[in-house]
C-alpha cells in the first residue's frame, strides 16, 4: 500500500448549506426525494447513482490528505479549538446530501423522504429504517432533535443563529421528525436543518459538547476514526458494516479503505512533501508554484499528473480585510484610499506570472455579480429604504477596481488616495500621515504563510510612500485562528468562497448580529441595516429573478462599504494528483468532490 498524502480539502463539504423544495406538508402533497433551491432536482426518484460518480470505481488502498496547520479538537462545529472537518465529512452523515453537479440540490440520505409546505413553515423528515450508527444502534428522530438542540446552544455562530429560527421541533414517532419554522421567511432554513451532521444521543455528552476533545463522535457514515495523533495526523478506516454501502448517493464514492490527514506547519514543507510523494493530491493556489515549482522528475516521468479544471461556481472574494472595529479603519473614505494603493497590475505581473484576474465582486464570474451591471428595478426597490447605502457609480455599474500603470509607483493613484485621506482628516507631516490628533496612520497586517507575507510586504511598501506604516506579522497557525476567532487583528488576508446559491452563510459573514459574535466569519465587523435587510430578501426569495437581484444588491452594498482591498482570483482550478490516484467518474459541474477520489490497483512489476 502506497504512503502518500493530500494537502487540502478538495471540495465543499457535504455540510455546506442545502436548499429548498416545493411540496406541501399535507396528505395530498407528494413526498420528496430531494430539495432544490430553485427549480426542480435534476435526478428523478429511484436514480441509480450521482451522474459524476462511477459505480465501478476501483476500491481499496489508502489515500492521504495533507493540510497546512494543526488541530487540537475533532469537532469543527463548536467555537473552541481548531479541528479538521474530516469527522463530519466521513464519519457522520446528514439527513440530506448535496450534489456537486447542481447549483444547490440536496438528496435524501439519512432521510428517506422530506415534506415541506409551500410557505416553508413546516418541515418533516422520515428517517431511513436501515440507517444505523457504527455501534449498531438505529438513527432515530430523537437523535435529530438532540443534534439540533446542541448546535443551537453550543455550536458555531452560524448554526446558533440559523437554528434559533425553529419555533417547534417534535418527534411524533421514532423515525419521523417535524419542525415549525416561524413565518418561513428564511427559505433556506429547511435544508440547513437537512445538512446537519447527526450525533448519536446515547453516545454524546451534551454537557461537554462545547469543549475541545480528541474523542471522535459516533457516526453513521462510511468511516470510523481509527487513530488520532494530536496535531500530527488523523486516520479513518472504512466500516465493514456501513448501512448505506449500496445507497445511490454513496455508490461510486468513498472508495478508499483508509483515509489519513497529515498536518504540516509550513506551506513550503507541505509542498516539498507532495513532491516527495508523501500525499496524493494537491489543489494548487500559488501561480508561481504552478508555473515553475512542478518542473521536477516526478512530473516528467508521470508519477504526478496535473489538470486544469473549470467549474461554474462563482469565484468568491479574496481580499485584505479591514477590521472596522479598529478606529483606524472606521472611515470608509480611508478604506477606499487604501484600496487605491494596491498595485494589482504590478503584483500580478511580477509575483504571479499574470495568471490572476482582479476581484471586483464577491461573486465574480457569475450572473450574481453586480460588477459592470446597472441595478435593475428589483434591486432599486430593495435598496429604496437605504438611499445612501450604495454609491451612485456602483449602483449604475460604472465602478470598477482601481487600475494602475503597473510601475509599482503610480503617482495618479497615490494622488487620488491622498485626496481621500485628506477629506477623512489625515495630513502628511514630515513624511508621516497623521490624523487630526497628530497620531500616525499605522496598523498591522497579520499573515500565516510566506506567500501572504510576500504580498503584505509589497503592499506595505506601497503604503509607506504615503507615510502609512503597515507592520507585517507572520504568526503560527494556532495563534492565527485564535486571534481570528476573537477578532484580534487589524488586517488579514481572507477568502470567502461563493456557491452557486448563496444563502445563510452570508448572514454569518455580513450580518450585524455576528459582528461581535466570536467565531463568526464577519471579520470585517460589518454592521449595516441595509445589508441585514438585503440578506433577509435573499433568504426569502421565491423566484430566481428576485434571488439574483438580492445577491447583486448585497454585492453592491459590500463594495460600497469598502470592507476589503479586493485582490484577485483564479478563473480555473489547478489539481495535481499522484499517478495512481484518479477522480473516478467525470468532473462535477460546480465543485470538486474528494469523495470521488480512488486509488488504482497496484500494477505488478514485469517479470525478469
Amino acid at each position: 500500500m502506497s504512503r502518500r498524502r493530500v494537502n487540502m480539502m478538495l471540495a465543499l463539504s457535504p455540510l455546506a448549506l442545502l436548499a429548498r423544495g416545493g411540496s406541501a406538508l399535507a396528505d395530498s402533497a407528494p413526498v420528496q426525494h430531494a430539495i432544490a433551491m430553485h427549480g426542480q432536482p435534476a435526478l428523478p426518484p429511484g436514480f441509480a447513482h450521482l451522474p459524476y460518480a462511477d459505480p465501478k470505481a476501483p476500491r481499496g488502498g489508502r489515500i492521504i490528505f495533507g493540510i497546512q496547520g494543526t488541530f487540537d479538537s475533532l469537532n469543527p462545529l463548536i467555537v473552541l479549538g481548531v479541528a479538521p472537518d474530516a469527522v463530519p465529512r466521513y464519519v457522520q452523515q446528514s439527513l440530506l446530501f448535496r450534489s456537486a453537479d447542481e447549483p444547490f440540490t440536496a438528496y435524501g440520505l439519512l432521510a428517506s423522504r422530506a415534506e415541506l409546505d409551500a410557505d416553508r413553515r413546516k418541515l418533516a423528515f422520515e428517517i431511513d429504517p436501515r440507517a444505523t450508527f457504527s455501534d449498531g444502534a438505529p438513527v432515530t428522530a430523537p437523535d435529530v432533535l438532540f443534534t439540533v438542540e446542541m448546535l443551537k446552544t453550543k455550536g458555531k455562530p452560524f448554526h446558533r443563529s440559523s437554528l434559533a429560527r425553529i419555533t417547534k421541533a417534535s418527534a411524533p414517532s421514532p423515525k419521523r421528525v417535524e419542525f415549525e419554522l416561524g413565518d418561513g421567511s428564511n427559505r433556506e432554513l429547511p435544508l440547513v436543518i437537512g445538512a446537519l451532521p447527526i450525533f448519536a444521543k446515547h453516545a454524546t455528552n451534551a454537557e461537554t459538547f462545547g469543549d475541545t476533545s480528541f474523542k471522535p463522535a459516533l457516526g453513521s457514515g462510511p468511516y470510523a476514526v481509527s487513530e488520532v495523533r494530536p496535531g500530527e495526523s488523523l486516520t479513518l478506516k472504512r466500516r465493514k458494516d456501513f448501512w448505506a454501502e449500496d445507497h445511490p448517493l454513496t455508490r461510486g464514492l468513498f472508495n478508499a479503505d483508509e483515509i489519513r490527514y497529515d498536518f504540516y506547519r509550513d506551506s513550503n514543507a507541505l509542498f516539498e512533501a507532495f513532491k516527495a510523494g508523501l500525499y496524493d493530491a494537491r489543489l494548487e493556489g500559488d501561480p508561481t508554484r504552478w508555473m515553475t515549482g512542478y518542473d521536477i522528475p516526478a512530473v516528467h516521468d508521470g508519477r504526478i499528473t496535473r489538470q486544469t479544471l473549470h467549474f461554474d461556481t462563482p469565484k468568491g472574494m479574496t481580499g485584505l480585510v479591514f477590521n472596522t472595529r479598529r478606529p483606524v479603519f472606521s472611515d470608509v473614505r480611508a478604506r477606499e484610499a487604501l484600496g487605491l494603493l494596491f498595485d494589482f497590475e504590478w503584483v500580478n505581473r511580477n509575483l504571479f506570472h499574470g495568471v490572476y484576474r482582479r476581484a471586483g465582486s464577491f461573486f465574480s464570474d457569475s450572473p450574481l455579480s453586480a460588477l459592470g451591471i446597472p441595478a435593475d428595478a428589483r434591486e432599486k426597490a430593495l435598496l429604496a429604504a437605504f438611499p445612501d447605502a450604495v454609491r451612485e457609480d456602483i449602483l449604475s455599474g460604472t465602478w470598477k477596481p482601481s487600475e494602475t500603470d503597473g510601475s509599482g509607483r503610480d503617482r495618479e493613484q497615490a494622488r487620488k488616495a491622498l485626496d481621500l485621506l485628506r477629506v477623512a482628516g489625515y495630513a502628511l507631516q514630515d513624511g508621516v500621515l497623521r490624523n487630526g490628533k497628530g497620531e500616525p496612520f499605522t496598523f498591522e497586517i497579520t499573515v500565516t504563510s510566506r506567500p501572504q507575507e510576500r504580498l503584505a510586504l509589497n503592499y506595505a511598501q506601497s503604503l509607506g510612500r504615503l507615510g502609512i506604516t503597515a507592520n507585517v506579522r507572520l504568526i503560527d497557525d494556532v495563534q492565527y485562528w485564535r486571534r481570528l476567532s476573537a477578532f484580534d487583528f487589524d488586517m488579514i488576508q481572507w477568502t470567502w468562497p461563493a456557491s452557486a446559491s448563496p444563502g445563510n452563510e452570508q448572514i454569518g459573514r455580513w450580518g450585524a448580529a455576528n459582528a461581535e459574535r466570536k467565531g463568526s466569519l464577519n471579520y470585517a465587523g460589518v454592521r449595516s441595516p441595509a445589508v441585514d435587510a438585503v440578506l433577509q430578501a435573499l433568504l426569502g426569495a421565491r423566484e430566481r429573478e428576485d434571488f439574483v437581484a438580492a445577491v447583486r444588491a448585497l454585492d453592491r452594498l459590500l463594495l460600497s462599504g469598502f470592507y476589503v482591498v479586493p485582490l484577485y482570483y483564479l478563473p480555473d482550478t489547478w489539481l495535481a494528483l499522484a499517478r495512481d490516484v484518479v477522480m473516478a467518474g467525470r468532473q462535477p459541474a460546480y465543485f470538486l468532490s474528494n469523495e470521488t477520489l480512488a486509488r488504482l490497483p497496484a500494477t505488478p512489476a514485469p517479470a525478469n
